[in-house]
């Protein structure tokens, strides 16, 4: 009975495209143990649902174990799933492991929507892996809490793959691939986790994140005979329009898309105790030279490693803060009081700045251009230089890095061009993916304020001079040959690229921090510039 409801209420929810419908009330705590959760209603209905659901899908067989049996034991794994709110919405077991899209290609989708007008969707897969095959034989011990009082001493043999079975992530998508592929759908070219539906002169793009699926496209009658479709094949929760995923809050409107972490920045200001810090303008004093600083006191490393990794992630819509956790990362092995006050700097910055974002305009044109540049020896503990990169699809930034080179270069010549291979080899997977998206392009711009660099991939006779660069560089020379890539001067002032190679002062650093991001206050869209760059820049 409790079967036939759930399947009546899909029904009822896949026709309106509206939100699944849960249970009314919510546990707002995570249980410690199994005996925490069972002394919770909510909980237990929560691990009801889970167990149903192996049911449903026949995941499992309770039998006598074979002689020599080493079932696998199982455990329970709690987590509250939270709206964009922060309010608690579901009470669930959280799902790990399985093929996930790159970041890149995240924003790239909602560039493109953006561009296309079309408003992107968002389901989860109820119990994902419970929805693969496996074809090995495996055992496990009955779930804590819920043994049979009947057969105590029984194993279930799995039919399917369990959560934290190395078989999990494969079986998963293994199954879901097969059916989108019998279902008319193609399978990105490049990222694995893309596919693409044409039908007539619509065209539907799903993209897969573990058990979160993206979705969205041109005729509005093909995503909902899409959403019915996964519905009559998976148990599936449709979310409505995409606002909150992966963190990352979105709101789609007329103009555009317009991407950010704003609560999460709040989340891990109060997290670290820096919500009541004085804020700062910029994330990197240029003053600051970080070493490792061996005579300086030592801090809790455990402290510094959470501090770097919650801004690591907060880096996917903050294009502007990436040089300088990247630069605070490269001291977590033993980290000083110095490396603690630049981080503490990032966060007194983040206090001032705390609901930029990423915009994703419609009016986009979505050609595809890259800026590369570095900072000679920038590093005073082995001289290696930093790389900085970004490429825009239109008018807007959809990938971007800061990175230390792998070897000591010898001249600026040399580590701008070892940056602008880097550049290039993104600029080609861009330029791949995209072409699933069915835009293609002819000779890419990368633009580089370096002439040196320039003549070197461009000029046959300087290639003697280049023998001691490392090969695997070189093959920027022959994308330019090739005719992929066109190697395009910019003056250092319009150089995007430059605030992923060092400090920058406030006015250079605000100018180019406009030209990536924007801020957007009580639901207005502000300091939004858009350039564009010609051929003689």
């Amino acid at each position: 009975m409790i079967g036939d409801i759930h399947q009546r209420v899909t029904r009822s929810s896949v026709n309106s495209l509206a939100f699944f419908s849960h249970s009314a009330y919510v546990a707002s705590f995570e249980p410690r143990d199994v005996s925490h959760a069972l002394s919770d209603t909510n909980w237990v209905n929560a691990m009801h649902e889970e167990l149903e659901n192996f049911e449903r899908n026949h995941v499992w067989d309770l039998v006598e174990p074979p002689p020599n049996c080493r079932p696998i034991g199982t455990k329970w794994v709690f987590k509250n799933k939270q709206g964009e709110d922060g309010m608690v919405v579901r009470n669930k077991a959280r799902l790990t492991f399985a093929p996930v899209a790159r970041l890149e290609a995240i924003r790239i989708l909602l560039d493109f929507a953006a561009s296309k007008g079309f408003k992107l969707q968002q389901m989860d897969v109820k119990s994902a892996f419970l929805n693969g095959f496996i074809e090995e034989e495996v055992y496990v011990r009955q779930p804590p809490g819920f043994e049979s009082a009947s057969f105590p001493d029984r194993v279930y043999k799995l039919r399917k793959a369990l959560y934290g079975l190395k078989q999990a992530p494969r079986a998963w998508y293994a199954r879901l691939k097969s059916f989108l592929l019998k279902s008319g759908f193609v399978m990105g070219s490049v990222d694995k986790t893309l596919f693409l539906l044409s039908r007539g002169g619509d065209t539907l793009i799903v993209q897969i994140y573990v058990d979160d699926i993206i979705f969205g496209g041109s005729s509005h009658a093909l995503v909902s005979s899409f959403a019915e479709q996964m519905s009559r094949e998976f148990k599936m929760s449709l979310m409505g329009e995409l606002q909150f995923f992966l963190g990352l809050q979105i709101k789609q409107g007329l103009e555009g898309t317009f991407v950010h972490q704003a609560k999460y920045t709040r989340d891990i200001l109060k997290k670290f105790n820096m919500g009541d810090s004085k804020p700062m303008t910029t994330p990197m004093s240029t003053n600051t030279a970080l070493d490792a600083d061996e005579d300086g006191e030592a801090v809790d490393q455990k402290e510094f490693r959470g501090m770097i990794g919650s801004l690591l992630y907060l880096t996917a819509t903050r294009p502007d803060i990436q040089f300088a956790v990247c630069l605070c990362a490269r001291y977590q092995a033993s980290p000083r009081t110095s490396h603690r006050q630049a981080l503490k700097r990032i966060f007194r910055y983040l206090k001032f700045t705390p609901e930029l974002g990423l915009w994703y305009s419609s009016g986009s044109s979505l050609s595809l251009r890259g800026f590369s540049d570095a900072d000679h020896a920038g590093c005073r503990i082995d001289r290696k230089s930093t790389s900085g990169t970004c490429q825009l699809l239109g008018t807007s930034l959809v990938s971007w890095s800061s990175r230390k080179q792998a070897s000591v270069a010898l001249s600026t010549s040399e580590v701008e061009y070892v940056a602008a291979a880097s550049c290039c080899s993104q600029l080609l997977w861009m330029k791949a993916t995209l072409s699933d998206f069915g835009l293609r392009f002819g000779r890419i711009p990368l633009l580089v304020d370096s002439t040196s660099a320039i003549s070197v991939a461009k000029n046959p006779v300087l290639h003697s001079r280049t023998k001691h660069i490392d090969v695997r560089f070189h093959f920027l020379r022959d994308h330019y040959e090739k005719g992929d890539i066109d190697l395009i001067y910019v003056v250092s002032a319009n150089q995007l690229a430059d605030i992923f190679t060092k400090p920058l002062e406030f006015d250079a650093f605000t100018r180019l921090r406009g030209r990536h991001i924007i801020i957007v206050i009580g639901g207005i869209v502000k300091g939004l510039y858009l350039v564009t760059f010609s051929h003689e820049a």
